[in-house]
């Protein structure tokens, strides 16, 4: 249980940091520091608490960076360009912000006198186009020099190797999450389930990009955040890297189109298109080191999941979603 800290969360307005303040806000003072370009936040019940506390800014500017986290106990750092589509149109951008922010917000926590544990969010794109059960000790796969796509693994396997470092160099309590394929209510941008899911409720055609038998596994949102805070809280947590994700809630993209449209009663039809750039075939996660170091468990089965995220959707409109018969979904599908 966290109670009673001072938490410094970079792209706290995004979907996986505005869906952990909700675990946190009532018995914490928490500081988002985030450009808002993509605002998640905006749309939870809690957006006003007095609780917490809203910095617009850069990770890359470090002065205003190190000012706001000032007297910071915990740090979590989201912040990140993300999503295939963006990151083909800004490679440069995104190695930019994803490594030299994270370097930057190291260096800002490193000057905290009462930093307690910060939190660095990496990707399961580092095990690059194929991965079967892959632990955090196996081979990083970086896909060719000059393609777009793989700029965000380089940028987030460089900052997970940085964050390593400053623990052996400086004693600083980090540990580096890599999310696989996290979904669920309040999800914002790119995301395969997710517009797989708002389509879906709408009766419109699902695009799937190839022949769908690309292969993940599927992470709902809360069981995600329960490993999260495993690797805020647990001693063991510390100077390590951790896999999170579920990984008996696997299927390939042609089946999780059908579940959807099963689950959800749909009359949406399933068109494919052929592929425009290199793709992820094979993704599945072992979180045997997640469990046997810190005991996290993924509790929330997919059918479940796809319910839940519906329902909230059904109750919210998001900003993203006015042309989604015409979305072409890339099977990074940014959720991490």
């Amino acid at each position: 249980m966290i109670q009673g800290k001072n938490i410094f969360i970079t792209g706290g307005a995004g979907f996986i940091g505005s869906s952990l303040i909700g675990r946190l806000i009532e018995k914490n003072k928490i500081t988002v520091y985030d450009n808002f370009k993509r605002n998640s936040l905006e749309n939870r019940d809690y957006k006003d608490h007095p609780n917490l506390k809203l910095v617009k800014g850069d990770i890359l500017d470090y002065p205003p960076l190190e000012k706001a986290m000032k007297g910071a106990q915990i740090v979590v750092h989201c912040a990140a360009i993300a999503g295939i589509d963006t990151v083909i149109k800004h490679p440069t951008e995104t190695i930019r912000v994803n490594l030299l922010g994270t370097a930057k917000v190291l260096e800002a926590a490193k000057e905290l006198s009462g930093l307690e544990r910060l939190v660095d969010f990496s990707t399961s794109e580092v095990f690059g186009q194929a991965a079967f059960r892959s632990e955090e000790t196996d081979t990083t796969q970086i896909g060719a020099v000059g393609e777009a796509r793989w700029t965000y693994a380089v940028s987030k396997l460089a900052a997970e190797h940085l964050t390593k470092a400053y623990h052996q160099e400086f004693g600083m309590p980090t540990v580096s999450v890599r999310p696989f394929n996290v979904y669920g209510p309040g999800q914002i941008g790119e995301g395969a389930l997710k517009k797989f899911i708002q389509l879906a409720l709408e009766d419109k055609d699902i695009m799937i990009h190839g022949d769908g038998n690309q292969i993940r596994a599927w992470c709902y949102i809360d069981d995600f955040l329960d490993g999260l805070l495993l690797g805020l809280t647990h001693p063991n947590a510390i100077g390590e890297s951790f896999n999170i994700g579920n990984a008996r809630a696997v299927i390939t993209i042609y089946g999780l189109a059908q579940t959807v449209v099963r689950v959800l009663r749909s009359n949406s039809q399933l068109r494919f298109e052929e592929r425009s750039g290199p793709d992820v075939e094979l993704r599945v996660p072992s979180v045997d080191k997640a469990r046997n170091l810190v005991g996290f468990h993924a509790r929330i089965d997919l059918e479940e999941g796809i319910s839940r995220t519906a329902e909230y959707y059904r109750k919210h409109t998001s900003s993203d979603t006015a042309d989604l018969s015409n979305h072409r979904w890339q099977t990074m599908a940014k959720s991490d």
